[in-house]
């Protein structure tokens, strides 16, 4: 051996044993930890049974020994049973649901009891619980009361990965942000963010929010390695054990969301001086309310714990007689239908709520500005009422400014002018500047209206009668507006003249979209009337190619039968053909097809691309051949269009039908009362690629066969998918008729389609 190799071999050897001591050492203070826990949890036992047997600690451990031997369980697993039947939390009711997780569930807990902080919480419930679930990892999340979320905990992660996810702001959508604003369990198998989440990860996790005197403290968030869906009802117990512990160590002094986690004093009245101080200095009307909790310690209601001073002697506090110590649905029933589950929200979520126009019984006016925030265990219930007059006096002028309205009044005793601040805007006048009364109203005016202003103001001032009128106003800016001023006298009860009251109203968008109007309606007609012409022509076109129907023929031993029914309505003419014609060489060119869209551009489209495939097919190419070509002169005309086609050639000598496809429904045979498709061979529709590839499908028919090729605008529903309407031609075909015509004519009346398109169709019959 090579003596540089040795000292290199001694020191991997060396970091060998290092490294194996390193983990005996960890495995021995895990199990250390474990028997902790143990020892703990049979002290807390042992602890039961003196208060309830009235024995010393000597002999409760026997007793718990005794146990032990006659059920054949280790005295961890009794002393669990013993805590679990004194106790009434959701540990025990876990336990009973699920004896194997009740040591489990305790011995997390003993731990949990004896961690300094949340973070140890969470690494004792991965140790002690999570393992019987299958789990592998867990985050606790603190709320804070702007709705944000702070990682006061986690185990199975790293510690990068937690610096990433230290704290979460309110509005970020994340698992535990949802079931936090939800306040509720969900069971998450989809890709919401969460700490540990990567992209398609197959984990599945359940984030639980955790509660406690009906706040909610935070949310417990737990990860398995795949999906387990949703949870069995054992499951959800036990999760909601681990929350409620997780909850308590959240209130304890010194953690996030905790009543001393700023230092502040703690208990349950602490800021409760300072806040009722608050409540009494404000100008509205306050409540200071505390929540009372039923036996189960869910929320059943919330006690008053102050009247505010500015409520004493009201109305509002004869109405709904408050009083320290009552509680808040005794005294103002009507808080169930909705101030009641805001009070609530608040007091669990710490996010304050504020609501305008709100309706609320205790106001005076039964409508109110509430405010409610959360202060401790306290929540503060501020509101203010809505004052008629003010309110009246904020909607007119609210009114005003939307509709560009100013009002005025002028007194014809002391001939004072009033006029509202919209008015002033109007004239672009500042509010200190004299108004303008009727009587000059036309030194104002557009020279053109003068006549108009003039009529107005005779009616008005002279005849005493309402009148209106809309003039060009000249504001002191240079700009001009169009106005509309309406005007009528106020008489006294003895008929006397007392004022005359109006308002302007700017006009100027209405008189602008009124030329814009006339002006489009001229362009629409105009377009109206060459679209009419284009449809015309488009039509004449149609219909000098393909008349809507032709007479049965017959050639080389086939009866031929064709159909065309135009769109009904001008503005549809669309692009459908069809074509039978007898080639050179004696066999029968067949072909149907459609182009994409309506109006002159698809009839001229649909004449180019038929004529085409007639001067292709005298060369005697193959039905595959020619869709190539055809789609080559599609594509390169000067205004590019799709088209799908179908096309057979039909050689009377061999009874052999060729044919191939673009894009189009393939044709039916009819052979012996029965009918079916032809294959789906392949063929993309014209127009769409410069390289396009085409099959060729082959047939050899039978004496009485007949072949049916069609377009799209026979069978096509808006209410049905095109299978189905496939289906259905098929069975009417199939039913058979008398004569090829009757055959045709059934299936055109028959088919029911509702598209209004056009519709081509081709029957073959073998004789």
């Amino acid at each position: 051996m090579d003596d540089t190799t040795a000292p290199a071999e001694e020191a991997t050897g060396d970091l060998g044993r290092l490294a194996a001591t390193v983990e005996r050492l960890r495995r021995e203070l895990a199990d250390s930890r474990r028997a902790a826990d143990d020892r703990a949890l049979v002290e807390l036992a042992k602890g039961v049974l003196v208060g309830r047997l009235g024995c010393g600690p000597a002999q409760a451990a026997e007793q718990l020994t005794t146990l032990a031997g006659r059920s054949g369980l280790s005295p961890v697993e009794v002393a669990a049973d013993v805590v679990n039947a004194a106790a009434h939390d959701r540990v025990s009711v876990a336990a009973r649901a699920e004896p194997q997780a009740a040591v489990p569930l305790r011995a997390a807990e003993s731990a949990a009891l004896d961690a300094g902080d949340t973070q140890a919480v969470a690494r004792s419930l991965l140790e002690h619980a999570l393992p019987a679930l299958g789990a592998t990892a867990v985050a606790v999340w603190a709320a804070e009361t702007d709705g944000s979320l702070t990682l006061a905990g986690y185990a199975g992660f790293g510690p990068e990965e937690a610096r990433s996810w230290r704290h979460v702001p309110p509005g970020v959508d994340t698992m535990a942000g949802r079931s936090l604003a939800g306040r509720r369990t969900i069971w998450h198998s989809g890709d919401l963010p969460s700490i540990g989440r990567r992209p398609a990860d197959p984990g599945g996790r359940v984030t639980m929010p955790m509660t406690t005197g009906g706040r909610v403290l935070g949310v417990l968030e737990i990860c398995w390695p795949d999906a387990p869906g949703a949870g069995s009802s054992r499951v959800e117990r036990q999760i909601e054990a681990l929350a409620e512990l997780c909850a308590h160590t959240l209130t304890a002094p010194g953690a996030p969301g905790a009543p001393g986690a700023s230092g502040a004093r703690t208990g349950p009245d602490s800021g409760l001086p300072e806040l009722i101080g608050l409540a009494d200095a404000l100008p509205d009307p306050a409540l200071v309310l505390r929540a009372r909790l039923d036996a189960r310690g869910g929320l059943a209601d919330f006690e008053v714990r102050h009247v505010s001073r500015r409520l004493h002697g009201t109305p509002t506090l004869e109405a709904h007689p408050f009083k320290a110590g009552g509680l808040l649905l005794e005294a103002f029933p009507q808080a169930a239908g909705g101030l009641f589950g805001r009070v609530e929200r608040v007091h669990a979520t710490g996010e304050p709520f504020r609501s305008e126009r709100m309706p609320l019984a205790l106001s005076m006016t039964g409508v109110a500005d509430v405010s409610l925030t959360r202060h401790g265990e306290n929540v503060l219930l501020v509101w203010r009422d809505h004052d008629e007059d003010a309110r009246l006096a904020g909607l007119l002028e609210h009114a005003q400014r939307l509709g560009r309205i100013g009002g005025f009044e002028e007194n014809a005793v002391t001939g004072e002018v009033t006029w509202t601040a919209q008015l002033y805007a109007l004239y672009g006048l500042s509010p200190g500047e004299p108004p303008v009364p009727l009587e000059r109203l036309r030194e104002h005016a557009h020279p053109d209206d003068g006549v108009t202003v003039g009529r107005f103001l005779r009616t008005v001032l002279h005849h005493r009668r309402f009148a209106a009128a809309a003039f060009r106003l000249r504001r002191a800016d240079g700009g001009a507006r169009h106005l509309r001023v309406v005007a009528e006298p106020v008489f006294g009860p003895d008929g006397r003249l007392m004022a005359t009251r109006g308002a302007y109203q700017d006009i100027s968008s209405q008189h602008w979209t009124e030329v814009a109007l006339a002006v489009t309606r001229d362009q629409l007609a105009h377009s109206e009337r060459e679209s009419a012409e284009r449809n015309r022509l488009a039509l004449q076109l149609q219909h000098a190619i393909m008349p809507p129907s032709h007479g049965t023929t017959r050639s080389d031993g086939l009866r031929i039968a064709v159909r065309y029914r135009p769109a009904q309505k001008d503005h549809l003419v669309g692009g459908d053909w069809y074509d039978v014609v007898t080639l050179p060489s004696r066999r029968i060119l067949l072909s149907v097809g459609d182009v994409a869209g309506h109006g002159m551009e698809a009839a001229t489209g649909m004449v180019v691309l038929r004529n085409a495939l007639r001067g292709l097919a005298a060369t005697g190419a193959g039905p595959a051949q020619l869709m190539s070509w055809l789609n080559l002169v599609t594509c390169h005309l000067a205004d590019p269009m799709t088209a799908t086609a179908v096309c057979g050639v039909y050689d009377p000598a061999s009874r052999v039908l060729s044919w191939a496809r673009a894009g189009h429904l393939p044709p039916i045979l009819l052979r012996e009362r029965d009918g079916s498709e032809l294959p789906m061979i392949k063929g993309p529709l014209l127009g769409a690629f410069t390289d396009a590839a085409y099959e060729e499908g082959r047939v050899r028919l039978r004496a009485d066969d007949t072949l049916l090729l069609y377009t799209d605008g026979l069978i096509e529903r808006r209410d049905r998918n095109l299978r189905h309407a496939q289906d259905r031609l098929l069975a009417i075909a199939t039913r058979g008729a008398a004569t090829l015509d009757r055959l045709l004519d059934d299936l055109l009346i028959r088919c029911g389609s509702d598209t209004d398109d056009d519709t081509c169709l081709i029957g073959v019959q073998l004789t």
